[in-house]
């Protein structure tokens, strides 16, 4: 697999700076760089493998795998071979422009077993995507995401003894692009590094849903027009944790994060947001905020839009919505469930909101006062769970380009075959 470089691309990319002038040089003649190529991929495996934890264990990211998927670039010879090698430290040059400049951004997803013992990804190219996506906004290099996948799965088949049994137990994969080039200037690095971990973890809520508190932050903005907000990168997550912590400190599980003097609802965490409602109207609505750059593209959210729309029992709708309209639901009784929506969780309940000094109760079903979670939050749940463990009946709904299988019905988990 190759990329073709011009002198046009070149300084797209900002990399006019760092590339020698022969390369930039005007010519009819393109310069091709290898791209990730997974027929090229080497395996250096454990000679002694690690012991997998109990279920009951498992904290989420605490333990990893013992193998890692590593693969270089520099922007005169292009990617190199992928390598899986034993998980180990990252040998690091001090002035590696990601320790400076937050040069960085990564993705997560899940490995899972479904019934028949096979081992499943759940729309895994679409965080290829956004991973390039991600890469190109830092300058770093772009990648062909088909044979990235590849060599994931390479991976996932590798470690497959480590991905956990069990409803809502899964193996959590982090693949990461860091620029490693040694410099304290300011610009685009000719050198990164794109590597992948994974961790067992086990459900998100161990002892069932447990719906969250959240603080609506009107001193803090996670991201804004222009900015970076639509894009995982890893300098959007560190500003976030102080303002995280305080909300903590005053028992608030999640902050809900506004924009604007209108106190635009934008995320809640790391997670989207959806507010399901009657309008005025009398039609059933789920509301979610566009994809206007301050929004993640988020691969549940997403799920969630196209399984509201496939079902069509309400309004799926993308615009931007504040504060004050979610709080005149509520005041009009028109409000039926808020939640959040992320790869660890799939969906979070949430039952109070404090905006502007006051606490707002939050329903989270109107017909069962015990309830936990809504039920159209738990449908959306339940219902993407069981597409990523299981070949559901609406495993169809979603092309089988975006949901991966990793092995043949005949290949089964390892730790779970027949007898």
């Amino acid at each position: 697999m190759l990329r073709t470089l011009t002198k046009t691309s070149a300084l797209r990319f900002g990399l006019s700076s760092i590339l020698p002038r022969a390369l930039l040089s005007t010519t009819t003649t393109p310069v091709v760089l290898p791209d990730i190529d997974a027929s090229k991929l080497v395996k250096q495996l454990k000679t002694t493998p690690g012991v997998v934890p109990p279920n009951e264990t498992l904290v989420f990211g605490k333990v990893r795998s013992d193998h890692m998927l590593y693969i270089e670039h520099d922007v005169t010879t292009g990617w190199k071979a992928p390598e899986i090698k034993p998980y180990a430290p990252l040998a690091i040059d001090p002035a590696a422009l990601c320790l400076h400049y937050a040069i960085e951004c990564f993705e997560g997803m899940k490995a899972y077993v479904d019934k028949n013992g096979n081992s499943r990804l759940f729309r895994p190219r679409l965080n290829m995507e956004r991973l390039n996506s991600s890469s190109t906004r830092l300058y770093m290099p772009g990648f062909d995401p088909d044979q990235m996948l590849e060599c994931i799965k390479e991976l996932v088949r590798v470690d497959n003894r480590w991905i956990p049994r069990g409803k809502g137990y899964s193996l959590y994969l982090r693949p990461t692009m860091i620029g490693t080039q040694a410099s304290l200037g300011v610009g685009a690095t000719s050198s990164s590094l794109l590597f992948v971990i994974t961790s067992p973890v086990g459900p998100y809520f161990p002892g069932g849903f447990e719906p969250i508190r959240l603080f609506a932050s009107t001193e803090y903005v996670r991201a804004w027009p222009g900015g970076t907000g639509g894009y995982k990168l890893a300098a959007n997550y560190a500003p976030t944790i102080k303002p995280a912590r305080l909300a903590a400190q005053m028992g608030y599980q999640q902050l809900l994060w506004l924009f604007g003097p209108e106190h635009y609802c934008t995320e809640v965490g790391t997670m989207n947001l959806f507010v399901l409602w009657k309008t005025r109207e009398g039609k059933t609505e789920l509301i979610t905020a566009p994809l206007d750059g301050t929004i993640l593209p988020g691969v549940t959210r997403r799920s969630i839009i196209e399984l509201g729309q496939h079902w069509g029992n309400f309004d799926v709708t993308e615009r931007p919505y504040t504060m004050t309209e979610v709080l005149e639901a509520r005041k009009e009784d028109r409000l039926l469930e808020i939640f959040g929506a992320g790869t660890a969780c799939v969906v979070t309940p949430v039952k109070e909101i404090f905006y502007e000094g006051q606490a707002y109760d939050i329903p989270l079903d109107k017909n069962d006062k015990s309830a936990k979670i809504g039920p159209v939050a738990r449908s959306f749940h339940d219902t993407i769970l069981a597409i990523q463990v299981r070949f559901s009946h609406l495993l169809s709904f979603f092309s089988s380009s975006l949901f991966s299988s990793l092995f043949s019905a005949s290949n089964q988990h390892p730790r779970h075959q027949s007898n």
